[in-house]
Order: structure tokens, then sequence, then C-alpha cells
């Protein structure tokens, strides 16, 4: 049996002095929830496994029967404080107590304007910033194509192969993560054209190069027989991809696309909707590669949870006029005090502790995964940490194996997991994680090998 004994809060601390465990995951109460949900829910929906969450604690998640996980997938890297921080709950209370809604596209609301001047004090360029909230990274990503359209009196747009920016059309028109989120959905907005992306595995194969194969075909290729430069108002590109499976960009690249950019008045947006926040110790992972942005995309870790995102750029991007962009709910007052919230809270502990605990957590992943050839690679910076499988299967199988002993993660890429926990992750709640991880890929790997399986 495993039991989760690393906790970050008192509520947590004392939920797990009497833990609830069924034989079985799912559930009956989880059973009867999924059965519920496949009635009426959105055929679209991918669910990786049968999880029905009830409720939260700084890194637990328990189900409706009882059942307590160690998350390592923060909702999708969002969670970035935790489940329910006291900090972050306190403020969304003491908020819907004063203010809901008031629409920032047309009046003035305290929160929306602290939240921006934070925002912009942490943009990754020295010039001055200014910032637009939105609901959603995908609703960033949108702007941030709009604004750039707009200031350069270009249509082209270049993105990446294997990129994730969202799943709106202009956003989608970006994404080249898997085929099934673009299939059915066309046309989609013309003039984006995709490069490819180096993908380095350093970590066992040392194979993909330093980035100056893919720098030549946008050069040679792409400009020289797709579109020419002077048509393309932007390059969007994820410093870490995301979804694409936990690829860092190498520095070399992203400052050759910074110079190519220049040289050809093209702006570069970075998407940091997964990389941002603090994730990979630094408050934005471009920041690490020594590169500064025309616009930034951001969004997930932003506020703990809260549907919150934003743009931000460069002051001199900003060219158009009122009522060009505009939006009913997004810089909601809930959503901007989390957000002001989260931004205490990262600042103050998740920025060295993500880089630590991130080392730990890596240098733990790669000890287990040393002798196991179904393994390919291990990448990542800070708390966005990726294992590569040789196979689909292979991943989809660890996930399932840890998900049945109590750890969340998720799968990203064709074959890999991600491990993305809340950047306040403590020692003991990595320790138990690769614990667990090992035990995981032991009864994936070997499956004639007994290993009891746990519910938590």
């Amino acid at each position: 049996m495993t039991t989760i004994e690393a906790t970050t809060s008192p509520a947590a601390a004392q939920e797990q002095t009497a833990p609830h465990i069924v034989t079985e995951l799912p559930g009956p109460r989880a059973r009867a929830l999924i059965a519920r949900d496949e009635a009426v829910a959105s055929p679209s929906l991918t669910r990786a496994y049968p999880l029905a969450a009830e409720s939260g604690s700084g890194m637990v998640v328990t189900d409706v029967d009882g059942n307590r996980f160690l998350d390592f997938a923060a909702g999708i890297a969002v969670c970035s404080t935790g489940h329910s921080h006291p900090k972050v709950v306190a403020a969304i209370k003491e908020q819907a107590d004063r203010l809901i809604h008031i629409a920032a596209t047309d009046f003035y609301e305290p929160r929306y304007t602290e939240f921006i001047e934070r925002l912009a004090a942490i943009a990754p360029f020295e010039e001055k910033a200014r910032v637009f909230l939105t609901n959603s990274g995908t609703e960033a990503v949108e702007g941030a194509i709009k604004l750039a359209r707009y200031h350069t009196h270009r249509s082209g747009i270049i993105a990446f192969d294997g990129g994730f920016h969202g799943r709106t059309m202009g956003a989608l028109s970006l994404t080249n993560s898997k085929v099934k989120q673009r299939a059915g959905f066309g046309p989609l907005i013309p003039m984006v054209h995709h490069a490819p992306f180096p993908r380095i595995r350093a970590w066992r194969e040392g194979s993909g190069g330093d980035g100056s194969a893919e720098l030549a075909h946008l050069r040679n290729t792409i400009f020289a027989r797709q579109i020419a430069p002077s048509d393309v108002a932007a390059i969007v590109i994820e410093p870490i991809q995301g979804e694409g499976g936990y690829f860092p960009a190498p520095q070399s690249f992203m400052q050759g696309l910074r110079e190519l950019c220049d040289e050809h008045g093209i702006l570069l947006i970075a998407d940091e909707i997964q990389s941002g926040m603090g994730r990979t110790g630094s408050w934005w992972a471009i920041e690490q590669m020594g590169v500064e942005p025309d616009i930034l995309t951001t969004a997930k870790g932003i506020a703990s949870g809260m549907p919150i995102g934003a743009f931000i750029g460069r002051d001199s991007i900003w060219t158009w006029p009122p009522g060009a962009h505009g939006s009913t709910f997004a810089g909601n007052p809930i959503c901007a005090a989390a957000g002001l919230a989260t931004l205490d809270i990262i600042e103050s502990e998740g920025l060295s502790n993500a880089a630590a605990m991130g080392a730990r957590l890596r240098s733990g992943l790669e000890r287990v995964a040393a002798d196991v050839d179904a393994i390919r690679d291990i990448r990542g910076v800070g708390l966005m940490l990726g294992v590569e499988f040789d196979t689909h299967e292979g991943a989809e199988a660890v996930q399932e194996a840890a998900f049945r002993r109590g750890l969340l993660t998720l799968e990203c890429g064709e074959s890999s997991l991600r491990f993305s926990p809340p950047l306040i992750v403590d020692e003991g709640s990595v320790d138990i994680a690769i614990r667990i991880f090992a035990e995981a890929l032991e009864a994936a790997t070997r499956p004639e090998a007994s290993v009891a399986e746990t519910g938590l």
C-alpha cells in the first residue's frame, strides 16, 4: 500500500489522517458519475483515465470515492500554487463579496489595472510593456495574431511542427501537434506555414543537433519557396513545446529566430502558455535563452485555475485604435484577484523552488529510467519535465499504472509523459512521485512482475 505523507497545507495534512481506500479504480461513485457524463458531454473530450475529482488541497486530489492522488499533472500545469491555496481562496472570496463583474473593455476596475501592471513589470523585454487580458490561452494567441497583423500590415504567420497554440480557428491554424485536433475544421486561416522544430534528445540518444538545420530550412525553403519574408507578420513559437512533447528549443535556435525576425521586420511571438509563470524556475522560459520576444502569450498557471490569460507586448507594437479588440469577461475581477495572489505566491515561493525541485525530480526520474530500454529520453527545464517512451502504448501503460498507484501524470507528444506538479511541491512529494513512477514502470514494462495496485 502506498500512502501520501508529504503535503503543504494543514487542510491537506488533516485530510490524510483518515484515508479512504477502495479496492478498484474507478470506484462506484466515479463509475456512476462517468456514466452520467458520457450521456450528455461532448464526445470531443479526451479523458486520460477515469479520475473523478471531488476536492483538492496542496498536491493532493481526492476523488468522489475518497481515493487520494499525488497530482503531478496540476490540471495541465494550471494549478501552479497547488489546489485551493489558502491565499488564493481568500482573494477569491474577498473579491466575490466586493464585485464579480463590470466589463473591463468598457470600464475601469482596480484589480484589472493592478494585475496588468504586475504582468507588465515581469515582461521579458527591456521596452515598456502593455497587456491585454483574455479568458484563456487560445484567446491570448488569437489576440497576438491580430495585434501582429495590424501592426505590421502583413498577413503571414510562421509556426512550427509539433506546436500547440489552442483550438479556436486562428490558434488552431497554428497548432500542429496532432492531426485529430485539426481534422474536419478547414479551411483554416490562410498564409500560415509550418517549419520544422528542433527535437533534441540529449539524455540517451544524443540526437537532434543544435537547431541549425531547422534554421536553414526556414531560410532556404520556407522563405525561398513558400512565403516571402516581407509577407510574414510573426513567427510564433513555444520556447518549450508543451503538447508536442516537452521539447525545449535550443538557445542557438531561438537566437537565430530573433536575428531572422530583426532582419526582415517580423515580430517574434513567444507562446509561454504552458512554460511560463515560473514553471522553469524563471518567470518565462525564454529568459533562460537570452532572447527577447516582441509579444508573449500566457495563461494556465497565471491564476491557480481561474480562467484568465494575457498577451503582453512591447509598447511600440500597440498601434491599433480603441475598439480594435475587446472582451466582455476577460480580466474578470475575481480572476484578476486570484491572479494577483498567484503572482505573490510564485514570486515568494515558486521560482526558486521550481528550479530546486525540478532538479531533484529530474535526477530521480533519470535514476529510475537508467536501465529501462523502453525510455527513449528525459528532458525539460525546472518543473516542466517529459519522459519519452519508445511507443505510445508504453507511455499510456505507465500513465495508467501510475494512476492506479496514486500518481497523476499526463501524456504529451507521440509517446511522452509530462511531469508538471505545482510550483510549491516539496521534497517529500517529489520523492514519493519518483517511487510511484518506479513501481508503475516496473508493472507496465514487466507484466510478469507482481506489484500491488494501490488506491490512495
